[in-house]
């Protein structure tokens, strides 16, 4: 299986690398990431610079392209430009610190794997608990082989899985959970400071994310130690809603604003 691999972290990121040397052991690997951090940037893309590619060495000889750009072009420049054919599967991660719930409205990571769906590639984004993290390779393991249980299965076009794994050794998970999306909203504030300029600045801050104790939802379940995968998808169309609202007949406030025009 040739696989992309990138993430939000950057190009020098220990989880990125600690996933490259299990998959690369049964697949070929194409390392295009980020030339420095870039979490939280969403699926943001790049079009009023120049995104710039670097062919790099790292982690005592590892090679991989490192972009000037966010996780979204590092996947388009990957498929479209850097390899030779579009890839079998893009794998974002591993990130430190879980994309449960909103988060994954916000996160890098998880728009990597969005936009290899909109190609048509198969995708998973993987994220583990906690930024002082200790079990990149255990996560590592799994992912190598849970890769070839989707390639083997395939996945719907525009649908991607969004995988969360607990900082813990492997033996120690407690399940493997197929859950949805968590919807509780951070406690989030603004802490305003000042500069040497008397000048106003925000750093923006949240309490840590509650999750409802349902079982089916992602956070839930990670937090009774599961590993957590979600299948998204990038039609965000509200199919129920869309059936309700050719029942307004807004037609007739159409005509009716028409008649208004001076």
């Amino acid at each position: 299986m040739e696989i992309l691999l990138t993430n939000d972290d950057g190009i020098h990121a220990d989880g990125l690398w600690a996933l490259y040397k299990c998959l690369v052991r049964r697949n070929e690997v194409r390392v295009v990431a980020p030339d420095a951090e870039r979490t939280g940037v969403g699926h943001g893309i790049t079009l009023n610079v120049p995104i710039r590619v670097r062919k790099i060495t790292v982690n005592g000889g590892y090679k991989g392209y490192a972009v000037g750009g966010t996780p979204a072009d590092c996947v388009k420049l990957g498929i479209l430009e850097l390899m030779k054919r579009k890839p079998d599967m893009v794998i974002s991660g591993i990130n430190p610190g879980a994309n449960l719930g909103i988060n994954i409205n916000y996160s890098g990571t998880v728009a990597a794997a969005r936009e290899a769906a909109l190609y048509g590639v198969p995708a998973i984004a993987v994220s583990i608990h906690s930024a002082g993290v200790d079990k990149y390779q255990d996560a590592a393991l799994f992912i190598e082989s849970f890769a070839q249980r989707v390639s083997n299965k395939r996945l719907p076009f525009g649908t991607f899985l969004n995988v969360n794994v607990p900082d813990i050794n492997i033996d120690e998970y407690t399940d493997i959970r197929f859950s949805r999306q968590g919807l509780s909203v951070f406690d989030e504030y603004f802490d305003k400071r000042k500069d040497p300029r008397n000048q106003s600045y925000y750093w923006l801050g949240s309490d840590m994310q509650k999750f409802n104790k349902n079982p089916e939802i992602d956070g839930a379940a990670f937090h009774e130690n599961c590993i957590t995968i979600t299948p998204v998808k990038c039609d965000m169309t509200d199919y129920s809603m869309l059936d309700e609202l050719k029942k307004w007949d807004i037609s007739k406030d159409l005509k009716a604003v028409g008649k208004e025009k001076p």
